[in-house]
């Protein structure tokens, strides 16, 4: 990549957008030693002179092996949400969540001002990765109606990726392996971000195995025989895998689903303990930032401006049948005049209970006089008036007696 001093003011705008930090989210299943790598990448990035701006979303976690700039323990109380609101602890987490997610637009504005150049210090380095942890329940924070606003406020102001930390060792067989695989597919089609896949702990099983598998499908279709014969899916003993083709066939079918999927993703494997891996993630993660950046961040725009637009078309549906219903009586006899908006400080006139009445008499004074032109109008294109009509009526039944 040619590198060049920008010379006019676009050039500056476009270098300092791509100065932009990155919010990685790391999500994973409790105990895929998803806390500890958060803990690894962040004393990398301090390593580098590079420190991050870290967020836990985690309220019930009670201790926390890194540094958080932004603490939703500090905001929301875990264990008092539950004793007051009577609730279990997945429902104390979505709710400490749900209580977080109203501050979003704090959040937002503390992030791009610590991300912002300062100019009382220009020496200072800008903050280039956004770090933020996720309770350990998935489905709490990706599947809650708080989580989907934390992301997508966060993607709204810079490029967002996923981290989906793996246990590794407990991955090493075919149907461990495929679920982790299908809730890393549901993750990624409902936060529509790019993804990278972080198989942890490869201190103690190397990933090897998994990349195989997901870029080599007679390579997984061997481990799915092997672990069938080995009566891996309680299948009837002494070998005989009938009983266990229906996992054998959904395994298979699922691979063969799954093969697109592969496609968008980065693959890393990583020891939180020892380190290895880690350049590599960083590696991913700009390669992550760019795609979002090029595929992702347009998405999100036409999303954003679909809602928007949603938004207006139902505000005039609103409108449109208020003004309905203010002209059911009949059509008004001039346009209303909506007056200017005052500011509270203003001086506005007091209500007064006359002012209806006065209404109601001009009211019926405009029916009385509508009435007598329409008799007049009448009358003079030699038609009978209705108050005619009523007296004839009235004679013929006298004279009839």
């Amino acid at each position: 990549m040619a590198s060049a001093t920008p010379t006019s003011s676009s050039a500056g705008g476009d270098a300092s957008k791509a100065k932009q930090p990155v919010a990685i989210v790391c999500v994973g299943m409790a105990g895929s030693g998803k806390t500890t790598f958060m803990q690894r990448i962040n004393a990398h990035l301090h390593g580098q002179k590079q420190p991050p701006y870290v967020i836990n979303l985690d309220p019930a976690v009670l201790n926390v092996p890194f540094e958080s700039n932004i603490d939703i323990r500090d905001s929301v109380n875990y264990k008092e949400v539950m004793k007051q609101y009577n609730l279990g602890p997945n429902g104390g987490i979505l709710t400490s969540l749900n209580l977080f997610a109203t501050k979003v637009d704090q959040i937002l504005g503390l992030l791009e001002k610590r991300t912002a150049p300062d100019p009382a210090q220009p020496d200072k380095k800008p903050i280039e990765h956004i770090l933020v942890d996720t309770p350990g329940q998935i489905e709490v924070f990706v599947w809650s109606a708080s989580g989907t606003i934390l992301l997508e406020s966060l993607a709204s102001s810079f490029p967002t990726v996923i981290a989906y930390v793996i246990d590794t060792p407990r991955t090493s067989s075919t149907s461990t392996f495929m679920s982790n695989m299908l809730y890393a597919c549901s993750i990624l089609y409902k936060t529509k971000l790019p993804m990278i896949l972080v198989f942890n702990k490869t201190d103690v099983k190397d990933a090897s195995f998994a990349k195989e598998w997901m870029t080599d499908y007679d390579a997984f279709q061997e481990a799915l025989q092997a672990d069938q014969e080995n009566n891996a899916f309680g299948g009837v003993e002494g070998g005989d895998i009938s009983g266990s083709g229906y996992m054998g066939s959904l395994l298979n079918s699922m691979s063969l689903m799954l093969e697109e999927f592969y496609a968008h993703l980065n693959v890393v494997g990583v020891s939180s303990m020892t380190g290895q891996g880690i350049d590599e993630f960083f590696e991913a993660v700009q390669q992550k930032a760019a795609e979002f950046k090029r595929d992702y961040q347009p998405e999100l725009e036409r999303r954003r401006n679909e809602r928007e637009e949603n938004k207006r078309k139902a505000r005039e549906r609103e409108v449109e049948k208020m003004m309905k219903g203010m002209a059911l009586g009949g059509e008004p006899s001039s346009t209303p005049k909506v007056g200017d908006v005052k500011d509270g400080d203003d001086e506005i006139e007091p209500y007064s209970e006359g002012d209806d009445d006065d209404d109601d008499d001009d009211d019926e004074m405009d029916r009385e006089g509508l009435q007598a032109r329409y008799e007049a109008a009448m009358q003079a294109e030699g038609e009978p008036t209705l108050t005619a009509d009523a007296s004839f009526a009235k004679y013929l039944h006298t004279a009839g007696r």
